[in-house]
């Protein structure tokens, strides 16, 4: 069996290599001619798995060892019988703490905090800022739960977003938060993004944000054509991040673990797991990191892929 690996999942070296011939590659490496004779693909967002990347190939899984998956043609592999799998709920702490962070920033502690999508992230979020006292509002229409987008946008001195992006369906998430939205909003409301770039409406946040009647602010992890980011909005916004929040040791572990599982399972091999000898003591700790993050950003607006690779995990 032959596996493609993006080399940037954590503590994967060395744990197929008995069942696999496997490479691990930059994320732009992992292109059509390298795939042509794989088996299975271990990936994350950079990756995109569509019929350019996979149309002549042998592949017949593919794991990202991330939440998202708006990176995989799911409709592709579906119709030509390529598995794919994602790490559901997998740094879903790492992204409450990040807008802990991010609240503890903004230092509104009484304010009303409306969370858009009640998944892994949501829910935590929702308990987190309870034990916090912010009065909490939940939006989710599939799950049919909370009040209705509106309501947020209106009631709301904080809006965070935690939902996939998708763009069919009955209820599609790209740039739900657009002009519409914002214009709802009260004027000293605060976005916050720590889900997927499209799901916010950058030419509309910006818009909003530069105009000198709105005291509207932002807080920004994931963006709009990453890496390339815009650079002014990254000016305008709050706290600018290189799409992190989820980024923490625990975090890693399960993606890679997730990921580990499901080929385990599709190929019928033994249940891989990342020894625990394997793992590094501890990660970086503390408060006020997102500060510095904003400020590596601010400096290397045009390095955002080498700030997200170089990353120290929480």
């Amino acid at each position: 069996m032959e596996i493609i690996a993006d080399k940037y999942i954590p503590f994967l070296q060395g744990l197929l290599e008995p069942y696999a011939r496997i490479a691990y590659l930059e994320p732009e490496d992992i292109t059509p001619e390298s795939v042509r004779n794989a088996d299975a693909l271990l990936i994350r967002t950079r990756t995109k798995c569509n019929a350019d990347l996979l149309r002549n190939s042998k592949v017949q899984f593919i794991a990202t060892a991330t939440i998202g998956f708006d990176h995989i043609d799911t409709c592709y592999c579906d119709e030509h019988n390529i598995e794919w799998t994602n790490a559901p709920g997998c740094n879903a702490q790492g992204v409450c703490d990040y807008v802990e962070e991010a609240l503890a920033s903004i230092n509104r502690p009484h304010a009303t905090l409306g969370i858009v999508g009640v998944g892994h992230v949501g829910s935590l979020v929702a308990e987190m800022s309870q034990r916090k006292g912010y009065t909490i509002l939940l939006n989710d229409p599939p799950k049919h739960i909370g009040v209705n987008l509106e309501d947020i946008a209106r009631r709301a001195d904080i809006i965070t977003f935690h939902t996939p992006l998708t763009t069919t369906g009955n209820y599609p998430t790209y740039h739900l938060c657009d002009e519409p939205f914002l214009d709802k909003c009260k004027p000293d409301a605060v976005i916050i993004n720590a889900a997927r770039g499209g799901v916010v409406d950058e030419k509309a946040l910006l818009k909003k944000l530069q105009n000198p009647d709105s005291q509207l602010s932002a807080v920004i992890d994931t963006w709009e054509g990453e890496p390339h980011l815009n650079k002014a909005l990254l000016k305008e916004v709050r706290i600018g991040t290189y799409h992190i929040a989820g980024y923490t040791l625990q975090g890693k572990i399960n993606a890679t673990n997730l990921c580990l599982a499901a080929l385990c399972t599709h190929f019928a091999l033994p249940i891989l797991q990342i020894p625990k000898k394997a793992l590094p003591l501890q990660a970086e700790t503390g408060t006020g990191w997102i500060r510095e993050v904003d400020r590596q950003l601010r400096q290397q607006p045009d390095n955002f892929e080498t700030l997200r690779e170089t990353y120290k995990l929480r």
